[in-house]
């Protein structure tokens, strides 16, 4: 029996393509399916037919959205045994991260509907008496959004609902790592009533990624993009949106840290920082990657850390591919080869498959060693020792990301202090640094990105003004 093929949606109608890849899973190694690679010709039809789709979707009244979006969560949640299983199949995570995200991703879709009707402009008054003002605010038409596999529901449904509850129509570029979850989504929007053409799906193979994405942004029908991924990709498209004026939302990569201060519950941090650190096998852009520990809890801390990691995280993880375990283990040997210590994982083991590695714990991580700034994406996590704020926030600072991060203190006060210094998008005291939730703005700082999704910052993104006066 032939593999399924995950096809395109242009127009509402599924498309094969002439040409496929395969899309492995990473905890058996065995193919699950195939998908379509789009071209640069397929990539400009599903834009033709967002563009198309624009103006009657700009004008649908904010009932019909609010209605599609609401039709939309509940099909997602009617379904969520069968699209959970996609997001199991691709990206090797249990049943719980599916669950995990598919909850995550309803609320996010109500939310969104119940704030379509809060959007509106304002009637500023002019200097001159004698003229009248509204300032207007229009969804921008075309929007390209680029979704990565990570966490594939909530990423790949976000990359779109904003857009579309503000009135833009969209063409969605699904990871090849995750093409059936992104082709789901997609589906998903369209048995709950959107009209052809305001949602289109393509994915393409990594040969054809270039030539296709800088088609998308080049397309003239294009107004806006999003793209969540790594800060190395993101510069990419960055630099692109750049040369052909487009404004862009990027959420890039991150190097969380979390702050455990001399006050702090131990046993709540231990058990936040594990998750934070290995939660999808580390693999989150707010993954805690440095736990900045005082000196004087240090010692304590450790213990409680190893414990919690060992309840947690008894078995090998699973990551995306194998080039993810041999970056951690990398970065792992580079660090003992320059004195710091590992207390918990061995990288010398071997596992079941070469894309599974046990949660590793290292300590006296210094600036030298390249873990102390490379964003690991993995199971691995360093552990600092201070014994002032500034030194706290100096090292917590000290990297070009800006995404995420947490402090654990009973002092209100210390953990607003941090808060405020902290150079991050989110500051979350007393819970692990990964915390996304649809009432809550998310994105970054310094080169974790700009621009915002979730709340009404989310859907605002994608409206522009347009000043009308008269004289009256």
């Amino acid at each position: 029996m032939a593999p399924h093929t995950v096809p395109f949606i242009i127009n509402g109608e599924e498309r094969f393509a002439k040409d496929t890849f395969e899309v492995t899973s990473p905890a058996t190694g065995e193919v699950v399916h195939l998908c379509g690679a789009a071209t640069v010709s397929e990539a400009n039809d599903a834009v033709e037919a967002a563009a198309a789709a624009a103006t009657p979707w700009r004008d649908a009244t904010v009932g019909t959205r609010r209605d599609i979006l609401l039709k939309a969560a509940d099909l997602m949640n009617q379904k969520r045994l069968e699209l959970g299983q996609h997001l199991i199949d691709e990206t090797g995570q249990p049943r719980g991260w599916a669950e995990f995200n598919l909850d995550v991703t309803i609320d996010m879709i109500k939310d969104a509907a119940g704030r379509i009707s809060t959007l509106g402009g304002s009637v500023p008054r002019p200097a001159n008496p004698d003229t009248a003002a509204m300032v207007w605010k229009e969804p921008y038409g075309v929007v390209v959004a680029i979704a990565p596999w990570n966490a594939p529901y909530i990423l790949g449904t976000r990359s779109v609902l904003y857009p579309i509850a503000a009135g833009c129509t969209v063409v969605l570029k699904g990871s090849e790592f995750s093409p059936r979850v992104m082709h789901s989504i997609a589906s998903v929007f369209h048995e709950a009533g959107l009209p052809k053409g305001v949602l289109n799906f393509i994915s393409t193979s990594p040969a054809n990624a270039p030539a296709v994405t800088e088609a998308l942004i080049a397309n003239p029908h294009v107004k806006k993009l999003n793209f969540t991924g790594s800060t190395a990709v993101g510069r990419i498209i960055g630099k692109l949106a750049g040369q052909y004026l487009k404004p862009v939302v990027l959420e890039l990569g991150g190097k969380a840290p979390a702050i455990v201060w001399e006050d702090a519950n131990l046993d709540l941090a231990a058990e936040c920082c594990s998750l934070g650190a290995f939660v999808n096998s580390g693999q989150v852009c707010m993954s805690t990657e440095r736990i900045i520990v005082h000196k004087k809890v240090s010692e304590s801390f450790q213990v409680k850390l190893q414990e919690a990691v060992g309840k947690m995280w008894p078995d090998a993880l699973v990551h995306i591919n194998s080039q993810g375990v041999e970056k951690n283990k990398r970065l792992v040997r580079d660090a003992a080869s320059k004195g710091a210590s590992i207390l918990s994982g061995d990288v010398n083991t071997e596992e079941s498959s070469a894309t599974r590695l046990k949660p590793i714990v290292i300590a006296k991580v210094t600036p030298d060693m390249d873990i102390y700034k490379q964003e690991s994406f993995g199971t691995t996590v360093s552990l600092l020792e201070v014994d002032s704020e500034e030194e706290a926030l100096r090292i917590a600072n000290d990297t070009e990301y800006g995404l995420a991060s947490a402090v654990f203190t009973e002092d209100l006060r210390v953990g607003l202090r941090f808060a405020k210094n902290i150079e991050t998008g989110a500051v979350h005291i007393n819970n692990m640094s990964v915390h996304d939730e649809a009432a809550l703005p998310h994105g970054g700082a310094k080169a974790s990105g700009y621009g915002r999704f979730n709340a009404s910052a989310g859907l605002e993104e994608y409206l522009r003004t347009k000043t009308v006066t008269w004289r009256s």
